[in-house]
């Protein structure tokens, strides 16, 4: 599902593995997904080759080759033969799950939604997360309608905006995205009123489940999500090649 919510702009398929692009823009997008293929342990060569593939895909991009590692990889060994070719481990990220309906929900009457990206949204989210300007032409592209439901949320303070967030739901499946609160207004409850809205709103459009993808050492964010019954289903990191190799 989280290829379908937060799409690259060009997605490649080579011998099982998919390799997305979006212009550098999220290490998500521009990454391998290797989640088809054996079901066992492929020959090392084998492995070897398409990893060498793939780095020549993205170098030819002016992009670092990168690959998410999940529990799901085909082969199992891919983790260990990156690690042995000088990729380095980043960013470990929990993947939580909720139940809709083991939660009360309330629509909160200062968070605004929309099911379009409006502009003010987009400004928002590039202010809060710190967008580089080289990168905003593709995550607008990102933004665009793909035939899913797509909630956007922003909370406005004195009719500034300082929080916003993304929802898009597929089937009985809400996911979470960019979910950020600006600096000096945290600890107000702020983002948990945008995760809460945006969960209400999901529930509207049919879904009961929700999901999101947290960096396990965002101890805030994990506090947040835990008090409103989020738990752990698995977790992910990235491999990136050093750019000295």
């Amino acid at each position: 599902m989280s290829l379908n919510h937060w799409p690259a702009l060009t997605t490649l398929v080579h011998e099982g593995w998919l390799l997305r692009f979006a212009d550098g823009y999220t290490k998500r997008a521009n990454s391998v997904s290797a989640i088809y293929g054996e079901d066992h342990d492929a020959d090392d060569g084998d492995v070897e080759r398409r990893i060498a593939w793939c780095e020549r895909r993205y170098a030819a991009l002016g992009l670092p080759s990168v690959v998410k590692i999940t529990p799901f990889d085909r082969p199992a060994s891919l983790d260990r033969l990156l690690a042995e070719r000088g990729y380095a481990k980043m960013d470990t990220v929990s993947v939580q799950t909720l139940e809709l309906a083991r939660i009360g929900l309330a629509e909160a009457s200062h968070v605004h939604m929309a099911e379009q990206p409006t502009e003010e949204w987009v400004e928002t989210f590039c202010r809060l997360d710190g967008v580089a300007e080289a990168h905003r032409p593709a995550m607008v592209r990102m933004l665009a309608p793909n035939g899913l439901m797509k909630g956007f949320a922003t909370f406005r303070h004195d009719g500034k905006p300082v929080a916003c967030g993304l929802g898009v739901v597929e089937d009985e499946w809400l996911g979470l995205y960019d979910i950020v609160t600006d600096a000096a207004y945290r600890n107000r409850g702020i983002g948990k009123a945008i995760v809460a809205n945006l969960l209400y709103w999901g529930k509207e459009k049919g879904a009961r489940r929700a999901y999101l993808a947290v960096v396990a050492d965002n101890a805030p964010a994990l506090r947040l999500y835990a008090k409103l019954g989020f738990e752990e289903a698995y977790r992910y990191w990235y491999r990136v090649k050093r750019q000295s190799d």
